[in-house]
């Protein structure tokens, strides 16, 4: 009769029913094919519980994968780093304090307020936090005081920097709404040489809590994103900071190397002529310690306050 055609063939043996399809073959092909996959598998030293084994390699594999996925995206909702708040935090913890005047609460903080009169000038920036309370399932953390400082275009902080002592612009504080929400309207700060482009932010349970900074539930730092620095650093007021952004890396930061500012790096969206919108999610875990705060010491660095170009000792600011 001869070897059928290939196509009437499978796994080398003959179809006994080669009109019909594979499933109908009939039960001594089937019972044919079942034995001859076990004496491969016995080739091998592969059992039925080998199999077993292998796809589960197979599925853990995936569940690796997804394992790390998942690793990944919990160190992304990991607590912000605590953080220095540099010598010229404005909160009473060295010198002089905002937090204890009428009117620190407040959305726009470009000018001086109080005793003081001044505007800081500069590309507009509205600043969004997100504070979410790690403790309660990552909620939002409404009611929590946030208070925001940040130098000017010329790299100098109110209150302390030489020329500028007698301005408190740049620094307020905002109540998180019901989505954890707290929005400033600012300018976009300088670069200065030894930092890179950052915001500082302390957290409060609530707004009686700014009376003692020693309270704060969390401090940490803001990184601006190098393209948006770029681009605001290329108009007029902003001179001093290409070179000094030149000089910088986020891993070079002294502040933000330790990670390159993974959680800290800001979102921003707009442009130098509207202005930019700079968001970042806060999350805060209040069963853990507080690590940030000042410097060891008091706080400053020794020697008067700096120029007003920038403030003194800017590398541990």
């Amino acid at each position: 009769m001869g070897n059928p055609p290939h196509d009437q063939t499978y796994e080398g043996r003959a179809l006994p029913r080669p009109q019909e399809e594979l499933a109908d073959q009939g039960l001594g092909f089937d019972v044919g094919t079942l034995l001859s996959r076990r004496r491969m598998l016995a080739v091998f030293g592969i059992g039925a519980a080998g199999l077993g084994l292998a796809a589960c390699g197979g599925s853990s594999g995936s569940t690796s994968s997804s394992s790390s996925s998942s690793s990944a995206a919990a160190d992304a909702s990991g607590e912000i780093p605590d953080e220095t708040a540099g010598p010229y935090p404005g909160d009473g913890s060295n010198g002089p304090d905002v937090l204890e005047q009428s009117g620190i609460v407040r959305t726009d903080i470009r000018s001086s307020f109080g005793e003081y009169s001044g505007t800081a000038e500069g590309v507009p920036m509205t600043l969004e936090l997100v504070v979410a309370d790690l403790a309660n399932g990552g909620a939002p953390f409404a009611g929590v005081a946030v208070y925001v400082w940040h130098c000017d275009r010329d790299g100098g902080y109110s209150l302390y920097s030489q020329g500028i002592e007698d301005q408190n612009y740049l620094r307020g504080v905002q109540i998180a709404d019901a989505d954890g929400r707290v929005t400033f309207t600012s300018i976009f700060p300088a670069c200065y040489p030894g930092r890179w482009p950052h915001i500082h932010f302390e957290v409060y349970s609530d707004e009686a809590g700014i009376a003692d900074a020693t309270s704060a539930i969390a401090t940490s730092q803001v990184a601006l994103p190098k393209n948006a620095c770029d681009a605001v650093y290329a108009t007029d007021g902003y001179e001093t900071s290409v070179r000094s952004l030149s000089e910088l890396s986020l891993s070079s930061d002294n502040v933000f190397g330790d990670d390159g500012g993974a959680s800290q790096l800001a979102t921003v969206t707009g442009d130098v002529r509207s202005g930019y919108t700079v968001t970042l999610p806060v999350r805060i875990d209040t069963t853990t310690t507080p690590t940030g705060g000042q410097l060891s010491g008091d706080g400053a660095p020794s020697g008067a306050p700096g120029g007003r170009g920038g403030p003194p000792s800017r590398p541990t600011s």
